[in-house]
């Protein structure tokens, strides 16, 4: 999570970099300066909350998360809860303000139990942390029995304690029942699969086909089979999975992808999702294209994977893929090399 400055320069930049990204002349790429490029940006809306917050002031993200609950705002509600977790793990005044004023809270109790989850994940005890953690979980469930969002943290959390199938699939069906295609819920079924069966990836791929084929047109779950082509691209485990399957995945998320704004932190978590598939596929011009539309918004995944330094990670294969694009054809196959000496691995199964 970038630091409060970092909010603060994002807001004052944000009409001066969205117009240098998206009215370049025709055939003319124009990328963002790396100076310009911050990570895992809040958008507008999150960005005063977190403001707010760095004050240590509850007050806007009380009102802000009230408002995604009353209108049912899912996918906007879990991004922001996710993000407000991540903040209060440095920043913890403001949530510990809140919720010692108001205990019962549908929405404090929600950020609290992510954060808490969050702190359980990456502590060796993860285990025993995370089964401390389910009343809190259990409590932001019943505070609104209209919200999928709890459900999808108890999701995650039943994967991180390695509960059996059957009380997974009661979480499932529970959670499908608030919203049947909630996101953040069918990522967390997919990590689930993906765990649970080692090298399963035809499955969770046939899992992910079937989300996209039923979610609305728009909706993120349309984006569910790329998550799992990049599982299977990453893993280096299990049966082989065609090419032509990988390769659809992908052209399913570009199709996405050119319906959303461009240069936009919203859709900055698909767009270099994509971009790391497409360059692992070998598809360069695509990969590049989806880093000229994710302007100058980075994220972390997927690129924490590859290095310590994301950023440095993304600026350096964003620079790689723009020569060798610009080169010409045979200068596009040349693999930008990461941060710890490996080949971003290719699609060659």
């Amino acid at each position: 999570m970038v630091d409060t400055m970092a909010l603060l320069h994002a807001f004052t930049r944000t009409s001066r970099v969205r117009g240098k990204s998206g009215t370049a002349p025709p055939g003319v790429l124009v990328l963002p300066a790396d100076a310009e490029v911050l990570l895992d940006a809040p958008d507008e809306v999150l960005g005063p909350v977190l403001v707010g917050a760095a004050a240590g002031d509850p007050a806007p993200a009380v009102d802000l998360l009230a408002v995604t609950r009353h209108r049912g705002a899912w996918e906007h509600r879990d991004r922001y809860v996710r993000q407000l977790a991540v903040f209060a793990r440095s920043r913890p005044e403001w949530l510990d303000t809140w919720r010692a004023h108001d205990p019962y809270s549908p929405d404090g109790l929600l950020v609290d139990a992510q954060r808490a989850v969050h702190r359980a994940w990456d502590s060796p005890a993860r285990t025993e942390l995370l089964r401390e953690v389910s009343p809190l979980i259990t409590a932001a469930a019943r505070a609104d029995h209209r919200d999928p969002v709890p459900w999808r943290l108890a999701l995650d959390h039943a994967r991180g304690v390695r509960a059996g199938h059957r009380y997974f699939q009661e979480l499932w069906e529970a959670a499908v029942r608030r919203a049947p295609h909630h996101y953040g819920c069918h990522v967390a079924a997919l990590c689930y699969l993906s765990s649970s069966w080692h090298g399963a990836h035809p499955e969770c791929l046939d899992f992910a086909d079937q989300a996209a084929q039923d979610a609305p047109d728009g909706s993120l779950t349309q984006s569910l089979p790329l998550r799992a082509a990049f599982g299977y691209l990453t893993d280096g485990g299990g049966p082989e999975v065609p090419r032509e399957r990988l390769d659809a995945a992908a052209d399913r998320a570009l199709a996405l992808s050119a319906r959303l704004p461009a240069a936009h932190p919203g859709p900055a978590g698909l767009r270099n999702l994509l971009a790391y598939v497409l360059l692992r596929l070998e598809r360069r011009p695509e990969a590049l294209e989806q880093l000229r539309l994710t302007g100058p918004y980075a994220t972390s995944a997927p690129w924490d994977r590859e290095a310590e330094d994301p950023l440095g990670r993304f600026l350096e294969v964003r620079r790689s893929l723009h020569e060798a694009v610009a080169a010409g054809p045979a200068a596009a196959f040349r693999h930008p090399r990461s941060e710890r000496g490996r080949r971003a691995r290719s699609g060659d199964h």
